[in-house]
């Protein structure tokens, strides 16, 4: 078997999941990645500025609706990318941000860009990790990826030191594990029922379809939906654009005026935040039955935002 470096760990993880670029600005604490992604075929994009990596490869994730790529040096490399990983957790985008790291040997001691990294990208990510030694770079990769990609979608950040990157691991122990599960709650099992006989009964239906719609990849759906039930829907987010402008039942003017009258109104993938005004009478027919359908369940709960009845 083969001694394989830490960058060579990294691209064949990357290579695995089909990832075809990644985002960066080129600095020594990272550069083993670069060489290694070249040789899987991975292009290396090298912007003028970290936050640039980053925004870029949360725009990679959202037109391909797949994993999008940055990696930035230690310390100010790091710091410079927040903006585009927060502005990806808004957005529920699957980022994944590798950032290098000073020597382990020399953590705590001063070395070039040293910061705890972890603990700042831990609140705007879907988790945060350090990897403890080389022959697991792999596994914590693998790990931070399914993470990203599993439920609702977002952003993940891994940080691999310098000295991990350069070492080299015998291939027979440094194994790519396969992907985790990476499947979507289901709902209870009555509750497609309920909201099928609320949509027959109801009069002045309307649907709101937000990210979700577009990451699932679910615009054939909503349009049959909105057919069958003869239900106008108006888009949210990157939910814009699901159904054609020119569609029967799509609407891109007053959301407002139906969401006041309707008396069901159906939120797909959406959370219920000041685009919706946070679900409160002022904004929705307090008297309407409003079913929220989302992957996130720290969103308020509904029947704290008014006289709206939760249905799922």
């Amino acid at each position: 078997m083969a001694d394989l470096t830490g960058g060579e760990l990294v691209a064949r993880v990357l290579a695995r999941e089909g990832v075809s670029a990644i985002f960066t600005l080129c600095g020594g604490h990272v550069l083993p990645i670069y060489d290694a992604c070249l040789r899987h075929g991975i292009r290396v994009f090298d912007v003028r500025h970290e936050q640039a990596a980053a925004h870029a490869a949360d725009a990679w994730a959202r037109l391909t609706r797949g994993l999008g790529v940055a990696v930035v040096v230690p310390g100010p490399g790091v710091t410079d990318a927040v903006t585009g990983v927060a502005n990806a957790h808004a957005a529920r985008s699957p980022l994944l941000l590798i950032g290098g790291g000073s020597p382990l040997g020399l953590k705590g001691r001063g070395a070039l860009q040293e910061m705890d990294q972890v603990s700042l990208m831990r609140p705007i990510t879907k988790g945060a990790w350090a990897v403890p030694e080389p022959r697991l770079i792999p596994e914590y990769l693998a790990r931070a990826i399914d993470v990203a990609l599993s439920g609702q979608p977002g952003p993940v950040f891994v940080e691999i030191a310098v000295d991990l990157l350069m070492s080299t691991v015998d291939e027979a122990v440094a194994v790519v594990p396969a992907p985790g599960a990476r499947g979507r709650p289901a709902p209870p099992p009555d509750a497609i029922d309920q909201v099928a006989a609320l949509l027959a009964a109801s009069t002045r239906p309307a649907i709101v379809a937000g990210s979700g719609v577009y990451w699932d990849g679910a615009w054939t759906a909503l349009a049959r939906l909105a057919e069958c039930a003869g239900v106008p829907v108006f888009p949210n987010g990157m939910g814009r654009g699901c159904l054609p402008h020119d569609h029967p039942m799509a609407y891109q003017l007053a959301r407002g005026l139906a969401l006041r009258e309707a008396d069901v109104v159906l939120v797909l993938g959406t959370p219920l935040d000041f685009r919706l005004g946070y679900g409160r009478d002022s904004h929705i027919n307090p008297d309407a039955k409003l079913i929220h359908v989302d992957l996130d369940p720290r969103f308020p709960n509904i029947s704290n935002c008014g006289g709206h009845q939760e249905q799922v």
